[in-house]
């Protein structure tokens, strides 16, 4: 008796694609666990490492290095009154991300965006937190975080009421020191905790390091679907077969 005779040649064949296509799935899955487990190595090499000068990082983005999440130490000045604040929830409450123009160099240099930190909505203003000496000059330390690229769930950032949603660096720079022609900096930097800015100023350390890794989980949830379709692939042909066998009439 025949698998066609049987009633099973696409049944067959739906189930072979299906099961190709769950195991690639799986196997897809176990790529992408891999590449994130070198991703996450990689991130926590670099922030237990010792900070790169900011020139030398500088020179080797504009390389086209991938450098997120490197230490950076920069000294420089900020610029008062440029303020501009990128919306977050964090687990302190819904606050802001303080971001802020640094000219490097003793003020010959090219510009950094640095996010200083966080600071709750209740202090949003800088009138809110006065910090003396804000533009003496300072030496920090900052992790590297390339420019965001806006998805479509991110709400467009509204420049003129100074709320952002997302690492415009352009659009920063553009509304912070639109009057310069100092080179800036492609990239920004998030300042690490200790950072000085006052017992109300903004408080650094922000950067969230927490990557999600659940790809293991989803390779067993398509392997187990593969191994669940064969297992009702084979109940099935052999109800199948025994149906047939039921059925046909009894040799005489």
């Amino acid at each position: 008796m025949s698998g066609r005779q049987a009633g099973l040649f696409w049944p067959t064949v739906l189930s072979v694609v299906a099961l190709a296509i769950l195991i690639g799935l799986g196997t897809w899955q176990m790529q992408r666990l891999a590449w994130k487990n070198n991703l996450i190595a990689q991130i926590e090499a670099r922030v237990a490492a010792a900070p790169v000068p900011f020139t030398e990082a500088l020179e080797r983005a504009r390389r086209g290095e991938d450098l997120e999440y490197t230490r950076v130490a920069v000294t420089g000045q900020f610029i008062p009154g440029r303020e501009r604040h990128l919306w977050v929830a964090s687990a302190a409450g819904p606050g802001w991300h303080v971001y802020a123009p640094m000219v490097t160099r003793g003020g010959a240099g090219p510009v950094v965006i640095v996010n200083r930190g966080f600071v709750p909505d209740a202090r949003r203003a800088a009138a809110s937190r006065p910090e003396p000496g804000l533009a003496d000059e300072v030496t920090l330390v900052g992790l590297l975080r390339k420019p965001e690229v806006k998805t479509a769930f991110t709400p467009d950032n509204d420049v003129a009421r100074n709320i952002w949603h997302w690492r415009d660096l352009v659009g920063m720079a553009q509304s912070m020191v639109p009057e310069t022609a100092t080179p800036l900096a492609p990239f920004l930097l998030d300042a690490e905790k200790g950072a000085r800015a006052g017992p109300l100023g903004p408080q650094g350390g922000v950067t969230r390091l927490e990557i999600a890794n659940n790809h293991l989980q989803y390779a067993m949830t398509w392997y187990g679907l593969a191994a669940t379709l064969v297992g009702v692939y084979v109940a099935f042909a052999r109800a199948r077969l025994q149906r047939v066998r039921e059925d046909a009439p009894s040799a005489t």
